[in-house]
């Protein structure tokens, strides 16, 4: 299971790549994580559009707007949105080959490993409400989310899960993007990337046949 957040600065000089340098920050520390702000110009961006076979790219001077998502060691899925000379909103899936200009700064909430005490996490805790009054969070299961309250793809997330008979632990935050899905510890995403695993047939192992 995650452990206790820590914020971790990442300033990115002229030239740098956006995409893989978020992408070595996670495999350096062999941690999981999200972005927390971003602040920065670019002078290329290459991003996934919906429904495009590929990936579009845009030039010139370009300021970053949001840059959200997750980060893992297998690889990062984020969502990025920018503007252009002409104040024209441009934005989709980070690509490779997105290019800093003069300079970005990104902070990155990192989610250590917690440390194992197999007698308290045989079980979710009594005490806690979200896990207690969840009937789909069984001992030790292999999913874990993190959600907010009066989120709607928080409550979209949870209702997948639980429709699906997929055990799992739930967490509340106020911090960061969410809803925050894990699976045996690894972050695949939020809301939509469960729906794609779930569209692709890759939850069914998860799934609770008893």
């Amino acid at each position: 299971m995650p452990g206790p957040m820590r914020a971790l600065p990442l300033h990115l000089e002229a030239g740098s790549d956006l995409y893989r340098s978020l992408a070595s920050l996670a495999a350096s520390h062999q941690a999981a994580g999200f972005v927390l702000s971003v602040v920065g110009n670019l002078s290329q961006a290459a991003f996934q559009c919906p429904g495009q076979s590929g990936p579009t790219l845009v030039r010139g001077e370009l300021e970053i707007i949001t840059l959200q998502g997750t980060l893992a060691p297998e690889g990062v899925h984020l969502h990025l949105s920018l503007s252009d000379g002409n104040c024209q909103v441009w934005g989709g899936h980070l690509e490779p080959g997105t290019l800093v200009l003069k300079g970005a700064d990104v902070l990155v909430g990192l989610l250590e490993a917690a440390p194992a005490h197999p007698a308290a996490t045989s079980a979710p805790h009594a005490a806690d409400p979200q896990v207690a009054a969840d009937p789909h969070a069984l001992a030790d299961p292999r999913v874990e989310i993190v959600v907010a309250e009066g989120c709607p793809y928080s409550a979209r997330a949870l209702r997948m899960l639980r429709t699906l008979a997929i055990p799992h632990t739930v967490r509340q935050t106020d911090r960061g993007p969410v809803p925050q899905v894990f699976i045996d510890g690894i972050a695949v995403g939020g809301y939509d990337a469960l729906a794609e695993l779930h569209g692709r047939g890759k939850l069914e192992s998860l799934r609770s046949h008893s």
